[in-house]
């Protein structure tokens, strides 16, 4: 049986004999009787184990370190004066001894050395709470988008075009590097592909030519990114949510956004309680309302100039004094959603700012883009209603120094039966964080690849 189980019917197990298999987290031995907490994965809580010398091998498993796999039967009982059980264990067998320099003690670790152990962490409990959560946002994504009529598309990890026009994408290559490295020449017709490929940065692109056959559709994978930064918020290697959706202007776009991170975080609280009540009291104090007033708030909606007006009359020495036409900073974002008390939609931003594919706004100056601003994290979405007039688009790539035929296949969509459509991007880690609590992104994704990076 499972703990989860055992545990989720407490009354029906009482005084029944069972059998339970699991790792020891925590040991206590004592002459003659010991305490073992037991723990399975398949929930966040771990069942206590009382055995004592009547065991056949009493003395082998007092001297059972953590980590150390078992199966044990014997009778559930309620713990002496608490509204809890525990199982008296009758035969405890050992499946698998942990060693002496298991590195993870039921002592509190610092996040830093946890990371070194990157394969051995999720044992702890502050990592089962985090995967599990990831686990269960991962769920609530799929559910809403199902739910709402949008079909999943798998778009490709090797592309060879750039869909933030950056240039930090990894090349994909099985040219001999060496060989290129004496001679300084590069013949990209004679690549694998015929052409210079990479790691995508963004399936939007190609979830665009979807959404203009279902209408409504999403993605949800990894994506990849070879920005030399070292930030809390930055990984070379992360996974993205991204809708496109037909028929939809930038107000249906914000619509659909709210609507699913509430969703989202509201599913979270529902089916996560234990995990969130362990990251209020030991990661962010107050954790749980600040969910639940997300959840229960109204997102409001402000321009881009409108937002930079009350940045510069705010009473605030900025760090980064805000200027018209320009982005914010960190700083500004957290002022701007305590300024409204809540969740804020940015829209309207200057063009120059912005990727070529966002709709041009009729003053020639801005782009249909908004961003979503949360309270304790800034930036969480970044969206826009798609340019879909062909001239435009054109003038726009070229504008860039960008050559339209490079994306034929994109420009063409403006050609055969356009239409108003909006997409936005969720970063999955940056999610995670927000909805945990936890500050570093390299703690909310199993193995983080970052610059000088990529163990386990």
């Amino acid at each position: 049986m499972t703990i989860k189980e055992i545990l989720d019917n407490k009354e029906k197990y009482l005084d029944k004999e069972i059998v339970v298999n699991g790792w020891i987290r925590n040991h206590r031995p004592q002459k003659e009787f010991g305490f073992i907490n037991l723990a399975d994965g398949t929930c966040f809580k771990q069942l206590q184990i009382v055995y004592d010398n009547n065991l056949a091998n009493f003395k082998d498993v007092t001297k059972l370190l953590v980590a150390s796999a078992l199966s044990i039967s014997g009778k559930l009982v309620k713990m002496a004066g608490k509204d809890d059980v525990e199982l008296q264990a009758k035969t405890i067998t050992i499946l698998g001894k942990s060693a002496e320099d298991y590195p993870i003690q039921p002592k509190k670790h610092t996040r830093e050395f946890l990371r070194e152990q990157a394969y051995l962490r999720p044992r702890t409990n502050l990592f089962q709470a985090v995967f599990r959560i990831r686990s269960l946002a991962a769920m609530a994504i799929h559910t809403y988008f199902q739910s709402h009529g949008f079909v999943y598309v798998h778009t490709p990890l090797i592309t060879a075009s750039d869909c933030e026009g950056a240039g930090e994408m990894f090349q994909v290559t099985t040219l001999d590097l060496e060989k290129i490295a004496k001679t300084g020449k590069v013949d990209y017709t004679k690549d694998f592909f015929g052409k210079k490929t990479g790691l995508t940065v963004s399936g939007q692109l190609e979830a665009e030519t979807f959404a203009l056959a279902f209408s409504k559709v999403y993605t949800f994978g990894p994506t990849f990114r070879a920005e030399n930064s070292n930030t809390k918020t930055h990984m070379s290697e992360f996974w993205m949510i991204e809708p496109e959706m037909a028929f939809c202007d930038l107000e249906g776009l914000m619509d659909e956004e709210e609507a699913m991170l509430k969703f989202i975080v509201n599913y979270c609280l529902e089916n996560a309680h234990d995990e969130l009540e362990f990251l209020d009291q030991f990661v962010e104090k107050g954790l749980i309302q600040k969910l639940t007033d997300l959840v229960n708030s109204k997102f409001t909606r402000v321009t881009h100039e409108e937002v930079i007006n009350i940045l510069k009359k705010a009473d605030v020495k900025w760090e980064f004094p805000p200027v018209s036409g320009e982005d914010i900073a960190k700083e500004h974002e957290k002022y701007i959603t305590e300024y409204f008390h809540g969740p804020v939609f940015i829209t309207n931003w200057p063009k120059d700012i912005k990727a070529f594919y966002m709709k041009q706004n009729d003053d020639g100056k801005t782009v249909a883009a908004v961003d979503l601003e949360v309270p304790f994290v800034g930036e969480l979405m970044g969206g826009s209603q798609r340019e879909d007039d062909y001239d435009k688009l054109v003038k726009r790539m070229k504008e860039l120094n960008m050559n339209p035929e490079e994306l034929d296949w994109y420009v063409n969509l403006r050609k055969y039966g356009s239409c108003v459509h909006s997409g936005f991007g969720l970063g999955f880690e940056r999610l995670i964080m927000y909805l945990t609590g936890v500050e570093n992104i390299r703690d909310v994704i199993p193995y983080y690849r970052t610059p000088g990076n990529c163990d386990f």
